[in-house]
């Protein structure tokens, strides 16, 4: 009989999430296939969270994803007091597993739960670099375990942690909701937050010098449209003033904007977000980081879109080069292949996102996950 799951979204943003979403974008894909799969599933989120569940567990009465860049002391107990409505839950009974997607606050709190609390599988969104001395001594007692996205996100964990790793599970799209366009009419995209090692700068940069034309869609801070950003901006109050994206913004991209090559047009989302990645010419991303999971790569590949990015984190696995995209490993290499994607085949694309990275694919590589775990714990 299929497990029920309390899947743990965490306080930032609704599933599905309204504009930019990274990890609210994964689950909004990867519980309906649970659900197919027979899984019943149990969502711990904001309120506004409107994906068909099995029950909704409402930890906040609004998303929280404005305060997810401010100041450690202003923002520690946002995590902390969502777990505490998760671990009531879980309390209360009929749960028999936990996926977990709260970055450090959810093991920790799941593991010092003990055999209080369900068998737990984190999978593990971000940089696995960034917290060693909580991944580096933390034992999950064979009751918490841990999946990474790709094998270069794994390479950079503490051995401590990769001992507790069950698997590698990729990132997916619904791909059959991605119109495949084989005519690409549009400009260049770029689309993630705002943020340095994301490579706005570079890309807008490299357009301009070369006359082409390039999109930049995510959120700055918490703003999401030119027309908000604007308005923060210009109030002395506003606390998007103390952002370090904001400061990146400021200095690095928005002197590149010039509304004629390089625009930056906002968060995108649902339909608007498919008609931009369907119509690029390619996706651009010149990291400077090794990106864990990558969606936007993916869900460009259903379109049959090419992503030209550096061969950094996850990138490495999912573009293979030559055929749904191209890696560089220098600056100039990968100004090199702006030139080079239209021979991409559109349809090459489509089909490697149909093969490696739809929907089932991944939920069914979960539901093992969840079997090794749940009779680990018997």
């Amino acid at each position: 009989m299929a497990p029920t799951v309390l899947v743990d979204a965490g306080p930032w943003l609704p599933v599905p999430p309204v504009g930019y979403g990274g990890i609210e974008n994964v689950l909004d894909t990867l519980i309906p296939a649970l659900r197919a799969e027979g899984v019943r599933v149990v969502l711990a989120g904001v309120a506004g969270s409107s994906i068909e569940v099995d029950e909704l567990v409402e930890t906040f009465a609004e998303p929280q994803f404005a305060h997810v860049t401010a100041p450690y002391n202003v923002a520690m107990g946002v995590a902390h007091a969502h777990m505490t409505h998760v671990v009531r839950r879980l309390r209360a009974g009929g749960i028999d597993l936990v996926h977990d997607h709260l970055e450090v606050v959810g093991a920790a709190m799941l593991g010092a739960m003990g055999s209080g609390a369900p068998p737990a599988l984190q999978t593990l969104h971000w940089d696995l670099a960034k917290h060693p001395d909580f991944y580096g001594a933390f034992d999950g007692g064979g009751r918490v375990a841990f999946n990474a996205l790709s094998e270069l996100q794994l390479a950079n964990a503490p051995e401590n942690l990769r001992r507790q790793v069950l698997a590698v599970v990729p990132l997916a799209v619904r791909v059959e909701d991605h119109p495949l366009v084989r005519e690409k009419t549009g400009p260049f995209l770029h689309l993630s937050r705002i943020f340095r090692a994301k490579g706005q700068h570079t890309a807008a940069r490299l357009c301009r010098e070369r006359g082409l034309r390039l999109d930049l869609a995510g959120p700055v801070a918490y703003a999401t449209t030119p027309e908000q950003l604007a308005a923060e901006l210009a109030d002395p109050a506003s606390p998007l003033h103390a952002r370090p994206d904001v400061r990146y913004w400021l200095d690095d991209v928005r002197p590149l904007v010039d509304g004629e090559f390089v625009r930056w047009i906002g968060a995108l989302a649902g339909p608007e977000k498919l008609d931009a990645l369907a119509r690029a010419r390619a996706l651009l991303m010149p990291i400077s980081w090794d990106e864990p999971g990558a969606t936007a790569v993916i869900e460009a590949m259903a379109c049959g879109t090419p992503t030209i990015g550096m061969r950094r984190g996850a990138l490495a696995m999912l573009v293979e080069h030559g055929v749904n995209g191209f890696l560089a490993d220098t600056e100039a290499e990968f100004a090199s292949y702006l030139d080079r994607v239209d021979e991409i085949d559109p349809a090459g694309c489509r089909r490697v996102a149909e093969e490696r990275f739809d929907a089932p694919v991944m939920a069914r590589a979960y539901l093992g996950l969840y079997e090794r775990l749940l009779e680990g714990a018997a």
